[in-house]
């Protein structure tokens, strides 16, 4: 028993300690706040793992020399963010601002250092990671109940000649009968008159189900334009 508390009283023991509140404030995040609403498993993957490899890489950076520890550290994110930027496909903005929240409280719990003697403070540095974690709860919380979320779907229809400014009416109309969706905003992307078809990027009300965008249609930003 003795050996039990010595052990969870160390450093490496508490660090274990705020790993498990991390994970446990970061799955109640993904599972019961973003997946619950955008059934995107991908993510989910990425979210949970990416916690578990931050916080970890943080924490035995912490480990180095304290004098040197912040430049590591902050060398070391910048190069996972350039990873993430240069060498992964476009992420939708809701999902991205998940993954910088995520990040964020795995780096802050690894990075939260006890003062003064470890077994007299455990709790109460626990309890302020603790106030931390509910206050972006609550944060996240208010904007998903308070923020509409509109559903967006990526299409390649066949009728490019309805994508003129002045079929908009009908263009609306024959993508609500097809798809069967209440279509409030629809864009125009890449043309294809070889095929002809066109690339269309719909605004949609209805049950959320999460952005999707196909990867197969790489369409530039640039070439977004509203019917």
């Amino acid at each position: 028993m003795d050996y039990i508390l010595n052990f969870f009283f160390s450093d490496f023991g508490y660090a274990l300690l705020r790993f498990a509140l991390c994970m446990l404030v970061n799955w109640v995040i993904i599972d019961r706040l973003y997946f619950k609403k955008s059934r995107r498993r991908d993510f989910y993957f990425t979210f949970m793992l990416m916690s578990v490899a931050i916080f970890f890489l943080v924490y035995f950076m912490m480990g180095m020399d304290r004098g040197k520890a912040t430049m590591g550290v902050g060398l070391g994110l910048f190069g996972i963010f350039s990873i993430m930027r240069y060498r992964t496909d476009t992420m939708p903005v809701r999902e991205m601002t998940y993954l910088f929240i995520i990040i964020c409280l795995s780096v802050v719990h690894a990075m939260f250092d006890a003062e003064g003697e470890l077994s007299a403070v455990v709790a109460a540095d626990l309890s302020k990671l603790a106030v931390i974690d509910v206050i972006v709860l609550c944060a996240i919380l208010m904007c998903e109940r308070s923020l509409k979320i509109m559903n967006t779907k990526l299409i390649q229809y066949d009728r490019p000649e309805l994508c003129k400014p002045q079929n908009k009416e009908q263009l609306i109309a024959d993508l609500e009968e097809r798809t069967g969706l209440k279509i409030k905003k629809v864009e125009v992307g890449g043309f294809d008159f070889l095929k002809d078809s066109v690339v269309l990027r719909v605004t949609y009300e209805g049950k959320f189900k999460g952005n999707e965008v196909d990867n197969q249609f790489k369409v530039r930003k640039s070439q977004w334009r509203n019917v």
